[in-house]
């Protein structure tokens, strides 16, 4: 039973990942924490958690990232601009994991999910960056619909050495941070930043599992049994947001954040 409940998990936290444009890592991260004992007898550390959680968001960003690739939605131009620093946070996050406690770690993590939960909501009554910026692109997907956005150079790569770094750090891939990023800063229509932030939460994941394999944070086994569903969740999830409206996937990420926060700041606090 616990190898099926892991399985579900996988395609559950994947395909909501997939959706969002978070990865599953904010489903994983905290399922492992709260319910491990009840599955293998024991508690899982927050550093082999968010070991875990990296190493199935290589299988979910890689799926999702394929079928949204068909459907001509990532902005590849952009995913790779972004990766030339959230690469190098990510791996400075996942160093720093292990170095923290696990009260610490759950609080601090409820209060980005927090502050997260807060700006997506505060972006109804907020405009959206009116500058031009200098660099505009120009995306058509595969139907022949063309988006149209800019961004800084200087801006993105802070910004992605800023995800990254949080990436690594909790496990989460970094939509959490970069879709809102992508749509209120630059104008990237949120389909278009979902898809694009799958493809670099999937370049960043592979250096950041890397990292915690490298300092031993990996439960093989655990690892294992997600990876199936997250393959089947990450395609499943693509699907799905096709069909959602813009409007339907912020208010979605918007409440799975807040609740997921409270939860772990009233634990963070309780584990001080």
């Amino acid at each position: 039973m616990e190898w099926v409940f892991l399985v579900l998990l996988g395609i559950a936290a994947a395909m909501f990942g997939s959706i969002v444009g978070l990865g599953g890592g904010i489903i994983i991260v905290p399922a492992l924490l709260f319910i491990a004992p009840s599955l293998i007898g024991q508690p899982v550390d927050h550093g082999t958690a968010v070991g875990i959680s990296l190493t199935v968001l290589v299988v979910t960003a890689l799926s999702s990232s394929m079928t949204y690739a068909k459907r001509g939605l990532v902005d590849f131009r952009s995913a790779w601009l972004l990766f030339v620093t959230s690469g190098p946070g990510a791996l400075l996050g996942s160093a720093m994991t292990g170095h923290m406690k696990a009260g610490s770690f759950q609080l601090t993590f409820g209060i980005f999910m927090l502050f997260m939960a807060g700006l997506l909501i505060a972006r109804d009554y907020m405009k959206p960056f009116a500058k031009e910026w200098s660099r505009k692109r120009t995306l058509a997907d595969a139907k022949g619909q063309e988006y149209t956005y800019s961004y800084g150079m200087v801006p993105m790569l802070v910004i992605g050495f800023g995800v990254g770094l949080i990436s690594g750090l909790f496990g989460i891939g970094g939509g959490s941070l970069f879709v809102p990023m992508m749509v209120l800063l630059f104008a990237f229509p949120p389909h278009v930043a979902t898809a694009t932030s799958m493809f670099v939460i999937f370049l960043s994941s592979i250096l950041g599992s890397g990292m915690h394999i490298a300092l031993g944070e990996i439960n093989w086994l655990m690892a294992a049994a997600l990876v199936p569903g997250a393959w089947i969740g990450g395609k499943l999830g693509a699907a799905i947001a096709m069909k959602m409206s813009g409007k339907g996937l912020l208010w979605l990420l918007r409440a799975t954040l807040l609740l997921l926060s409270v939860q772990l700041i009233v634990d963070g606090i309780g584990a001080l």
